[in-house]
């Protein structure tokens, strides 16, 4: 896992081109707009990152490619919400637990975080398996693009 830069760039739209079915599957679909403004897009998150709000991480493989990413966003308080997305090629084969673990961990000794929030859609039980798997616990309901969810917190 390595924290987003921007030479990042190409390998991470590249990910999210060629898992984009896969995930809308599961999450509400980033829209056209995302990719056609990318590269300003990245350059704000990168940013955001800098000044202490956001925190973007890449899980890379061996030949430079991203197999996944998994975010502390709006980090405020000393909580940010956590969020994650794998490949399909890498999924099922406990990437994303072992990745939520490490941010989970760097989230208190780097960034100074005190609980982490998560929300999953009703229908994406491998999600959901992940954050119970990881220390999250249920704290209600929301609607995620118009989808039933569950809202969950993890102490740090």
């Amino acid at each position: 896992m390595r924290l987003l830069r921007l030479d990042h760039a190409p390998a991470l739209l590249a990910f999210e081109r060629e898992n984009r079915a896969w995930f809308a599957a599961s999450v509400p679909d980033r829209g056209e707009d995302y990719f056609a403004r990318f590269d300003e897009r990245l350059r704000g998150l990168l940013a955001e990152q800098e000044a202490g709000i956001c925190f973007f991480h890449v899980l890379v493989g061996p030949g430079g490619e991203v197999l996944g990413r998994v975010n502390l966003v709006d980090a405020e308080g000393g909580v940010a919400e956590l969020g994650y997305r794998i490949a399909e090629r890498a999924a099922g084969r406990g990437l994303a637990t072992r990745a939520v673990r490490e941010v989970c961990a760097l989230a208190a000794r780097a960034y100074g975080l005190a609980a982490l929030r998560a929300s999953a859609t009703l229908d994406n039980a491998a999600s959901r398996a992940v954050l119970a798997r990881t220390g999250f616990v249920t704290t209600g309901t929301t609607r995620l693009d118009g989808r039933p969810g569950l809202t969950y917190l993890r102490t740090l």
